[in-house]
């Protein structure tokens, strides 16, 4: 992505592991909304309300996946602000293959998006082939959306291949619409500009359960807990010991990636 000059990374707080952007009401006097990310929410929550009635119609009749194309074109360009022609290429082609959409800021390729049936339930299967487009192309974002589902993930091509979902949000679900606006908006082509998805992924990442784990698993800390236990019960433990009941009694097994 190419970085927006002269642009900081916004804060970013962690909500029930749904990290955001700092509420813009919130904010001092001294650190005022910019006028852009003002409009483009506002522009945001005016298209999530007008899209409500007939992607849940399109629910309701179980619509084709050629439909839900049709209106997540339309969410793209009216609600994250994405141009049709210079920003969007359908049918993007990778290695023969075909992603759903091509994402381009700035003629930079940003990310991929993978489109499902509106009634589809979006599973990991879905998430893997886009995500080797990506690998391909070298992009680190791809998303996954049925039209009312969205989820973010990025890609750190390494080995293994990491894969974090970012964000997820249900325009059908039980959320405010301004919550929903609140997460899509780093699907917006504004905020995408500037990177600060990256941020929201780094701050995702840093509490995710795996990183805890491997903190909590960490010498230092497993040194801190032997300490602590023999002090409060005198039993002398080995930090071996510790490690072991952590992954096998304390930590779910996922935690350390079985």
């Amino acid at each position: 992505m190419t970085e927006a000059s002269g642009s900081e990374a916004p804060p970013v707080v962690a909500q029930d592991e749904s990290p955001s952007l700092s509420d813009p009401a919130k904010k001092s006097p001294n650190n005022k909304i910019p006028k852009w990310e003002l409009e483009t929410r506002d522009r945001l929550k005016a298209s999530i309300r007008r899209f409500g009635k007939p992607l849940s119609d399109m629910a309701e009749r179980d619509a084709n996946e050629g439909d839900t194309r049709l209106l997540v074109t339309d969410f793209l360009f009216e609600g994250l602000g994405f141009d049709k022609y210079s920003d969007l290429t359908t049918e993007y082609q990778v290695k023969g293959e075909f992603a759903d959409y091509g994402i381009r800021v700035d003629k930079d390729l940003v990310a991929f998006i993978e489109v499902k049936r509106v009634a589809t339930k979006l599973a990991a299967k879905h998430l893997r082939q886009v995500q080797n487009y990506a690998l391909n192309e070298g992009v680190e974002w791809v998303l996954l959306t049925n039209g009312a589902q969205w989820q973010a993930y990025h890609i750190t091509a390494k080995m293994p291949v990491e894969v974090d979902l970012a964000l997820e949000v249900d325009l059908l679900g039980d959320d405010t619409q301004a919550q929903k606006a609140n997460q899509l908006f780093y699907l917006t082509r504004e905020s995408l500009k500037r990177r600060q998805i990256d941020e929201l992924w780094k701050a995702r990442r840093a509490t995710s359960p795996q990183s805890i784990a491997t903190v909590l698993a960490s010498e230092s800390v497993l040194t801190a807990i032997r300490r602590e236990l023999r002090r409060e019960t005198g039993h002398k433990v080995e930090e071996a010991e510790i490690a072991e009941l952590l992954r096998d009694t304390v930590l779910r097994p996922e935690c350390f990636g079985k």
